[in-house]
């Protein structure tokens, strides 16, 4: 299995002996060794997967790094953080994805209806045995969830990542932008419940 660590906060570098690994296109800055890259695109789903991809808009630009060495990423200077998966479930915004581990299984999921356009919101999933390597806008947090402490509300532009036994669903009010000073966007915010843990960033702005 290919080996992620980080050099820095802000450079992923993998290690690679004969394998491959999946990464955001164009966030490769360097490498050593012998490596091909080639153009991917997520997930492996099929026609049915692509449709699903194009409607979501949860698509993104994929290259192949496959070879014996290491190979470095990054994504204008963001801070990188590696989510290892032990056959489990990762549901990532897409826009936040940098690498992982090709082994690693993709798709996306109708996560519900949104807004008073009653648009449908999606995500991308990425499920096995591996690492995977996101992005965010400061340092990511990773926040508890559990019955204990009741539910969690996120605003979506901050929201990255979630995983284990959690329901998701959209929370709406129209006064929580006005009383925070923001007047534009959509008002709603996401809820979780269950056990598990959501991972945000400290940033409202979309990475």
């Amino acid at each position: 299995m290919p080996t992620f660590s980080l050099k820095n906060d802000r450079l992923l570098e993998v290690t690679l002996m004969n394998e491959k690994v999946s990464a955001l296109a164009g966030a490769m800055v360097a490498y050593e060794g012998q490596m091909k890259f080639e153009k991917l695109v997520l997930g492996g789903e099929g026609l049915f997967g692509a449709l699903r991809r194009a409607v979501s808009n949860e698509g993104m630009p994929l290259m192949s790094t496959s070879g014996s060495g290491k190979v470095y990423f990054a994504h204008d200077a963001q801070t990188i953080s590696i989510l290892p998966l032990q056959n489990e479930k990762l549901f990532i915004e897409s826009r936040n994805l940098l690498a992982f581990d090709q082994t690693l299984r993709t798709s996306t999921a109708f996560q519900g209806l949104r807004g008073g356009s009653g648009s449908g919101f999606f995500t991308t999933t990425v499920e096995g045995n591996g690492n995977v390597a996101v992005f965010s806008d400061g340092n990511l947090i990773r926040l508890e969830v559990s019955p204990q402490w009741g539910p969690l509300f996120v605003d979506p532009d901050a929201f990255i990542a979630y995983k284990g036994n959690i329901q998701q669903e959209f929370h709406f009010d129209v006064n929580w932008r006005t009383m925070i000073g923001q007047t534009s966007g959509e008002s709603y915010q996401l809820k979780f419940t269950g056990n598990g843990v959501v991972f945000i960033q400290p940033s409202e702005l979309k990475s």
